[in-house]
């Protein structure tokens, strides 16, 4: 008898990397799919594809410059927790860093709407089902940070 390893094809495996930028007013941004790329209006943690050869930390720092314009760097991105997804043509595996510190304003590079979002209101906004289970370790995070400058 066949297991279902051996019906199913092997699923392609994609890496990303998402940031949590976090700012002084306890808020997270969120940045919105734009028209024509999968997930159309669907709101997200910025971040995007590790190309071969690059760190997930360097991938982040690029991703950041390109999408939002700002300048990271990599000692201020703090790993926070990871988000394995199996989406119907491929799994998507996604470390997600907190980062409180950059240069430059957020803007969307590349057409893409953002969302400075109150933490706790971060699960009324629409997500890829893999950014779902990354709202709770931003939660939590965020709570800490604000416990402790209290």
């Amino acid at each position: 008898m066949a297991t279902s390893a051996e019906v199913q094809p092997p699923r392609k495996l994609v890496l990303v990397v998402a940031a949590a930028l976090l700012n002084s007013e306890g808020e997270v941004l969120l940045a919105q799919r734009p028209k024509g790329k999968p997930m159309a209006g669907l709101w997200e943690f910025p971040g995007g594809k590790i190309d071969p050869g690059e760190t997930p930390e360097g991938a982040l720092v690029r991703e950041l410059r390109e999408e939002l314009t700002v300048e990271v760097e990599e000692q201020n991105l703090l790993p926070l927790t990871f988000a394995s997804h199996a989406y119907d043509s491929f799994n998507l595996l996604m470390p997600l860093y907190v980062c409180r510190d950059w240069a430059g304003v957020p803007s969307g590079a590349e057409g893409q709407k953002l969302a400075w979002v109150d933490s706790t209101k971060l699960g009324t906004y629409e997500m890829p089902a893999a950014d779902i289970p990354l709202i709770g370790p931003v939660q939590s995070a965020m709570k800490e940070i604000n416990d402790v400058g209290k």
